[in-house]
């Protein structure tokens, strides 16, 4: 299902707005993309411009960063433990901004947007 990103119908009171145009093409968002603990695979999309996003399909690389020493260092990803996002990502491996992952290096929150930006960074709790 195509997700809308055009002005609501509603005002700000809840009233409703009296539409003076229809919907247009170039409001519908992309479908999104979940990121998942595995082989690494990426994908290029154009954005507005000629642009481009890399979206982070999958991965099992972090970069991570310890607070104390302030030092990043790269680290193998094993699993999600926890995703204040979505209860149900968990059980799935889905990676987003804020999720807990197991590291090699040990616990780690994830500080990057992987849909968005093609990179995993995460801080070590």
């Amino acid at each position: 299902m195509a997700l809308w990103q055009g002005e609501s119908r509603r005002k700000p009171t809840g009233g409703r707005l009296a539409p003076s145009r229809h919907k247009r093409r170039r409001e519908i968002a992309r479908e999104h993309v979940d990121t998942h603990v595995g082989g690494h695979a990426q994908k290029l999309v154009r954005t507005k411009g000629g642009n481009q996003k890399i979206r982070l399909l999958r991965t099992d690389r972090i970069n991570v960063t310890d607070p104390k020493s302030g030092k990043t260092q790269p680290a193998t990803l094993t699993t999600v433990t926890e995703n204040p996002a979505n209860i149900h990502y968990v059980r799935r491996n889905i990676i987003t901004k804020g999720a807990i992952v197991d590291t090699s290096a040990g616990q780690a929150r994830v500080t990057s947007r992987p849909g968005q930006d093609g990179a995993l960074n995460g801080v070590l709790v």
